[in-house]
């Protein structure tokens, strides 16, 4: 079993580092706002540590699951930094969604230094996380995959190395494009139902067995027709995800007019107070 720091308590990193303690594994947590890093020792054990670099001091593994670009820096670089405690042969894994730019930056870095570096952005959502059944899409050095994902394995349900250094967060990027379209489509088709005088849940019950079936439909159509959105991932961050596709689209010369068009129907959503809504609340707009 190997010695893990993790960083970031938030609705995915806390039962993230839950699973690795249920797994054998000895845990110490950072969190920015220290009450939570409390908080999750006192239900799991384990350690706390005041700064990302005294959490990463003496880890066979550093594992972070933070906001975005900015947030990773601060907990990777600096005198507090994780990098500044890593140990030559230690490895960074980081399951934060970011740019593949940040990536590329930070894994330089470490390779520099004397440690490894692998972007594992995930997919799956509190749920996911709650569960231990995440995706996760990985870059970097193969050989530094595969000393990292037996670790990861502690909370995922499939794990792939798909290339270098990026690779991950490309496909993450991938993943989010896929998301913005499907969402899109059956708040559309929910909404129309509605309007149509339809049994919204009854077409579901028919209709997600055939072609049209998702794991979208599956998972998010009775928080749409309840007008509930609790259950999952926020807008806010959704949108910072897809401007991340929307900028790497920019630089490699890829066209995305669906997802343009969507992050605009979520800006949408922002502006009538749903940042903290789940992304299902599209339906909203077509009220």
């Amino acid at each position: 079993m190997a010695k893990v720091a993790f960083l970031g308590m938030g609705v995915m990193g806390y039962p993230m580092a839950g699973h690795l303690v249920s797994k054998g594994h000895e845990v110490t947590v950072y969190n920015r706002s220290p009450a939570k890093a409390e908080a999750w020792v006192t239900e799991h054990g384990g350690k706390s540590a005041a700064t990302p670099r005294e959490a990463a001091m003496g880890q066979d593994f550093v594992m972070a699951c933070v906001g975005n670009d900015d947030d990773l820096r601060a907990v990777c670089t600096g005198p507090d930094g994780a990098f500044a405690g890593m140990a030559k042969g230690a490895v960074f894994v980081d399951h934060t969604t970011v740019s593949a730019q940040v990536t590329r930056e930070l894994e330089a870095v470490a390779r520099e230094a004397g440690f490894a570096f692998v972007d594992a952005p995930v997919s799956g959502g509190q749920a996911g996380a709650q569960n231990g059944v995440l995706s996760v899409m990985c870059g970097g050095a193969e050989a530094d995959y595969a000393r990292a994902e037996p670790v990861i394995a502690a909370y995922s349900k499939i794990c792939k190395h798909l290339g270098e250094s990026g690779a991950g967060q490309i496909a993450k990027m991938m993943n989010q494009i896929c998301i913005a379209g499907l969402v899109q489509g059956l708040a559309e088709a929910l909404a129309f139902g509605q309007k149509a005088g339809m049994d919204g849940k009854a077409v579901v019950e028919v209709i997600s067995g055939g072609a049209a079936g998702s794991w979208q439909m599956m998972n998010r159509h009775n928080g749409m027709l309840a007008d509930k959105f609790d259950y999952g991932f926020a807008v806010d961050w959704m949108r910072k995800d897809l401007g991340i596709c929307l900028a790497t689209a920019n630089e490699i010369g890829a066209s995305l007019p669906v997802t343009a068009l969507v992050d605009q129907f979520y800006k949408d959503v922002q502006r009538m107070g749903g940042g903290r809504w789940d992304t299902s609340s599209l339906i909203k707009r077509l009220g």
